[in-house]
């Protein structure tokens, strides 16, 4: 018999395509018990640095029914942000994720559309829409609902696009049918722990946040320690090494979001330019940028550590 769980899954899954997500999968809402030790262990460690956020609400990025209470299912979400062309040989460089317009206004705008489309066709059911901005651990969840594997370098990675994508969740008060695990396909390859200029991933799936240059670059309010003079690799804000060696990003293909493209002068910049850049050039060219998270101050600390 045709239950409403199977058709609302159905219909869910119909929707997220719709609205321009890559991937969607659907994930029982319960206490991430695997989790626990392994944040407390990282959290003891000091590995999240000047992240004391990630210190707050322990119980709340562990336990679904904390954020919304009577949760029943975590429906999570990739959106693709590969672009189609990346910066000049001669420029410093910017992670590919913030090329365009900010990630938070682009999903959290397609998450309300999803919840109003929830409530329109489904009824009442109650929800959040998250991305990357509350406790929320989004690969774990991303990694129960069968989306990938949570690879070496900590990413989510999968077989089919690779991990150029952000990822977003509703946790909802609905059941649906549940989407279960892969298998991890990293195997013996160890290119993005060879790859990493700063020994951040310390261990196989352990990456020591303190150390990441986008922690450095986009997280550190000081000054960035002279001992990583030299590793930063043209770096300025944030840095794409580890996934730009993974194997299995040779299977990402350009984003089809037009917020998600450049400022056309974002990809002419060549070093000199960057050098130069004044508080206008900064402002026009990362309007609605995630890179305003580092203001301008801040980007020209990591222009001159850079120099």
């Amino acid at each position: 018999m045709f239950n409403n769980r199977e058709k609302y899954t159905k219909l869910i899954k119909t929707e997220a395509t719709r609205l321009g997500f890559m991937s969607c999968g659907i994930s029982k809402a319960e206490f991430l018990e695997d989790e626990a030790p392994r944040l407390e262990q990282w959290l003891n460690e000091n590995r999240n640095g000047e992240m004391g956020y990630m210190e707050n609400h322990f119980d709340k990025r562990l336990d679904p029914a904390l954020l919304v209470p009577g949760a029943k299912s975590v429906v999570s979400l990739l959106l693709n942000y590969f672009p189609q062309e990346t910066q000049r040989e001669d420029s410093y460089k910017l992670s590919k994720y913030a090329y365009g317009r900010d990630y938070h206004f682009v999903i959290k705008d397609k998450l309300k559309q999803f919840l109003h489309f929830i409530n329109e066709e489904i009824g009442e059911v109650g929800g959040r829409a998250f991305v990357d901005s509350a406790p929320v651990l989004d690969k774990a969840w991303a990694a129960k609902s069968g989306l990938g594997w949570i690879g070496k370098n900590s990413n989510l990675l999968s077989k089919k696009t690779g991990s150029f994508f952000f990822i977003a969740e509703l946790i909802i008060d609905l059941e649906l049918e549940y989407d279960t695990p892969v298998t991890d396909h990293c195997g013996s390859c160890t290119a993005c722990i060879d790859a990493c200029p700063t020994d951040a991933i310390y261990e196989p799936y352990k990456v020591d946040g303190s150390k990441c240059i986008s922690y450095y670059t986009i997280e550190l309010k000081n000054s960035i320690p002279e001992s990583e003079k030299g590793k930063f690799e043209d770096w300025m804000f944030g840095c794409d090494i580890c996934q730009d060696v993974c194997p299995w990003n040779r299977f990402s293909k350009p984003h089809n979001e037009p917020l998600f493209d450049p400022h056309p002068d974002l990809l002419q910049m060549t070093k000199h330019d960057w050098e130069e850049i004044t508080r206008e050039t900064f402002n026009e060219i990362f309007r609605k940028s995630a890179v305003k998270r580092t203001k301008y101050d801040g980007l020209k600390r990591n222009i001159n550590f850079l120099d």
